[in-house]
């Protein structure tokens, strides 16, 4: 790849940065138009999270092969790929007739957006090679999230109560055009000096085993926990996993490379990943819920409500990349655990009567905690890995984060199903209190897995699978 002026390289992350904000955009704004989809196209609360979960699920599927395919035939043709892919996915989703054709549209999204993120991330790492200033790079991206989802609310309230909900779908399109442009003039290609091979076996075996586990949790409460059809995906996904790891141990270049989960840093903010996005999805799915079929308010309120997390999150995700890139990731992952438990212990106690105020407690900590997150898990997931696997290493920390969005929505969903007495408006409150108590569950998670993968001993397994890389190319 060619040197670029350090003008020139924060042009190339401004513009990678944009996959990232109308992908987070979308996630947002959709969460906040889930009331509006579920009266207008019918929608049970199961097909509200498919409507979340088909892109989530079909998105972390494909995300490690999009993130290989990229260092074999250029990453700058596969993210442009992606750009149209998901433009074209945005402007069926908001044509859309029903419930199970927009869920068949968000799946075509997802395709284009497994080409995204994680392609982005890699150019992006091979764009700032100086380890301090591919850090502060990192906090600018994670800061990206905090933008998507401050602005989110916002735009897509406004969208929802003056156009519609179809809107918020086609709002994509003009901006994955424009990015699509910049990319053709101002992104150089580059590609892994020694590509990996494809391997469909890993991928149709990934596939399974997050289709079945994600299906068998949303699909349980209605199916029966004990039925054949839910006992089955349950056990397809255990033989996928079982199969995947034997499969992969063998392979020269697997999809799924064991040597890398044998460091400490990268399990633990693989882990970590889920925990923190299942923390978040649970927290847009709720929370959208709770504003405006429990407390009546519109969508543009309801995403007003919700602008001072998304504000926190701006605030403090680039200041996460600073102490990352300064400090290192523990002080950033203690914080981001012990807030997002304490967020989620101080939601819980909702009412149908609950001030503004005392939402505005909840919805800050939990930001602050987001905001601290996201770098400390993209740095540790590229940190000691060859740049020739930059793309597969930031595809695995990207699809840990898509499977904790769709643990998340299914997770929250299922348990707010099975608990619910009467209609949502009336039983919502006892029904999603266990959901934040598992919220809060999920920081003390992220603050513990922080304290061990940030020690002596974990930072020693990482050097060792940087030699062991190394000494294999």
């Amino acid at each position: 790849m060619e040197e670029l002026t350090r003008r020139r390289r924060l042009l190339v992350l401004g513009i990678c940065c944009s996959s990232l904000f109308i992908v987070g955009l979308d996630s947002t704004i959709v969460n906040l138009a889930l009331p509006a989809i579920r009266s207008e196209l019918g929608a049970s609360v199961a097909k509200l999270q498919w409507t979340i979960d088909a892109y989530t699920l079909v998105l972390a599927s494909l995300l490690m092969v999009s993130g290989s395919t990229a260092d074999r035939i250029g990453r700058r043709r596969t993210f442009q790929a992606g750009l149209v892919v998901f433009g074209i996915g945005s402007l069926l989703c908001g044509l859309a007739p029903t419930v199970d054709l927009l869920i068949v549209f968000r799946m075509l999204q997802a395709v284009g957006g497994s080409m995204l993120n994680p392609v982005a991330m890699s150019i992006i790492t091979n764009t700032f090679t100086d380890p301090r200033e591919r850090a502060q790079a990192i906090g600018v991206w994670g800061g990206v999230v905090g933008l998507s989802l401050a602005v989110g609310p916002v735009v897509g309230g406004a969208l929802v109560d003056g156009a519609g909900w179809r809107f918020i779908f086609w709002i994509n399109v003009p901006v994955a055009l424009a990015a699509l442009a910049m990319t053709a003039f101002f992104v150089p290609e580059s590609r892994a000096a020694v590509p990996r091979r494809i391997d469909p076996v890993g991928q149709v075996l990934v596939v399974l085993l997050l289709g079945g586990l994600i299906y068998g949790i949303i699909e349980g409460q209605s199916a029966g926990w004990g039925s054949p059809l839910i006992i089955g995906c349950f056990v397809l996904a255990a033989s996928a996993l079982v199969c995947l790891v034997l499969y992969e141990r063998r392979r020269d270049q697997p999809l799924l490379d064991p040597r890398f989960f044998r460091s400490a840093p990268f399990s633990g903010a693989t882990l970590i990943a889920v925990a923190g996005f299942s923390a978040l999805s649970g927290f847009l799915f709720l929370n959208s819920l709770y504003l405006q079929s429990v407390r009546g308010f519109s969508a543009l309120q309801a995403g007003l409500l919700t602008l001072p997390m998304a504000a926190m999150t701006v605030v403090f995700a680039p200041l996460s990349g600073w102490l990352v890139g300064h400090r290192g990731p523990r002080l950033p992952l203690v914080v981001a655990g012990s807030t997002l438990a304490a967020s989620g212990l101080v939601l819980s106690q909702l009412s149908l009567t609950t001030s503004t105020e005392a939402l505005l407690v909840g919805y800050l900590i939990f930001g602050l905690g987001f905001g601290m997150l996201n770098a400390p898990i993209t740095n540790a997931a590229v940190s000691g890995m060859p740049l020739s696997q930059a793309g597969v290493a930031a595809a695995i920390a990207s699809t840990s984060r898509q499977v904790g969005v769709s643990l998340g929505v299914a997770i929250a969903g299922t348990v707010l199903t099975a608990r619910l007495v009467g209609p949502l408006e009336t039983g919502f409150v006892d029904a999603a209190q266990l959901c934040w108590y598992i919220i809060a569950g999920c920081g003390v998670l992220v603050l513990v897995l922080g304290l061990i993968t940030t020690s002596a001993w974990a930072r020693r397994t990482a050097a060792s699978v940087a030699e062991d890389l190394v000494r294999a190319r």
